[in-house]
This record gives C-alpha cells, structure tokens and sequence, in this order.
C-alpha cells in the first residue's frame, strides 16, 4: 500500500484569508519556543539539529477549527477513507518560521509511541489492563497544513514530503492551500533563506491501527 497525500487549492475568498491571519496574528504573544527534546548523557536536552521555529496553540472552540476539518474530512472521505474521530489534544498548531528557521525529516506517528501490550504478567495483572488501554489509545492518521504566506514573501521554507515509495516533492505554497497526508509519511520544513513563513499544522485521530 502506498501512503499519499492530497492538497486543496481552497480558494478561499481573500478577504476571509486575510481575516484568518489577522485571527492568528492575536497569538503571537504565546508563541513559544518549538522544542525537541532528547536524552544526552541520561540529561533532557533541547535538539537544535532536528527543528527551529515557534509556535502557539489555537483551541477547538475556534471557528478556524471548523474551516480546517471541512477540508480533512473531504480529503478523508476522496482519497483516504480512515477512521478518524477528531483532531489531535482540540488544538490546531499556529507556526511561524523567521529566517533561518526548518524543521528536519520527522513523522508525525510513530509505533514506538503506541501502547504495548502486556505479554508476562504479574499475579495482580489482568488482561482487562491491555484491552482497556488499547480501547481508548489514539492514532495520528491524517496531517493537514494551511499555507497563511504568500509564497513571494519568503524564500526556501519548503514543505518537502517522502512518499512510502520514496518518492520526493514539494507541496503547493500558494496562499490558502490546505495539504493533506498520510501521517506516516516522512516530511520536513527546508531553511527559511529570507522572510517569514506562516502556517496552521493540525492531526486527525482516529482508534488504533489495526
């Protein structure tokens, strides 16, 4: 099976694109650092190798939340056709990357965060323990971006995705495009050489793979 992903020219009315990124520019004073944290010489460490940029969180009972579902669900419902219930923690991640800026090759899901069951148990555990766990586990299936800059006012800050043939490609940098992708697949943000680069990140979840 071939991982992929789909993007909407969303051609959304300037007017309502401009409204949006002054909607988002409200949160600029929490952004926040964006941290990546490692284990070095058994000390938490921040990994400045694997991502630079900031960030703040925008909460579900944001209208903008509605807008952004709308695409993922057609998207889901076109190409994809996973079981996904909501998007990830009801937040939408609001990035924001200055020159110099990227965020190296990562996955959004990876199977070393998933619940393992139990295989050797004590006397006091119960198989109940792995069945209850594994009822209520979430996965990241579907990752959406919205482009907020225009693309001639930044230059490198290329979203870069790896299909799972390992094909690579840029995806749209217009202006309103919303992305969508396997969150399995491996991505990344190329360096910002000049301006800045603005975008909404979010995760549709759904119950375990299976």
């Amino acid at each position: 099976m071939a991982y992929s992903s789909i993007w909407y020219f969303s051609k959304i009315p300037i007017e309502l694109t401009d409204l949006i990124c002054r909607e988002v520019s409200s949160f600029d004073n929490e952004l926040q650092t964006s941290e990546i944290i490692q284990t070095t010489n058994n000390q938490l460490d921040i990994d400045k190798r694997r991502r630079s940029s900031k960030h703040s969180w925008i909460p579900s009972s944001h209208w903008i939340h509605g807008l952004l579902w709308h695409y993922v669900t057609l998207a889901n419902r076109d190409n994809f056709l996973y079981d996904i219930e909501c998007i990830d923690g009801g937040m939408v991640q609001y990035t924001k990357y200055n020159k110099g800026d990227f965020y190296a090759w990562h996955s959004d899901t990876l199977i070393d965060y998933s619940y393992k069951p139990k295989y050797t148990r004590t006397e006091t555990e119960s198989i109940a323990e792995d069945k209850f766990n594994l009822l209520g586990e979430s996965s990241r299936k579907l990752s959406f971006v919205m482009q907020l800059t225009d693309e001639s006012e930044y230059e490198g800050g290329e979203v870069q995705v790896m299909d799972s043939t390992g094909e690579l490609y840029s995806v749209p940098r217009e202006r309103g495009a919303v992305i969508i992708f396997d969150s399995r697949l491996t991505h990344r943000v190329r360096k910002v050489r000049s301006g800045i680069r603005k975008s909404l990140v979010g995760w549709a979840v759904g119950p375990r793979w299976r």
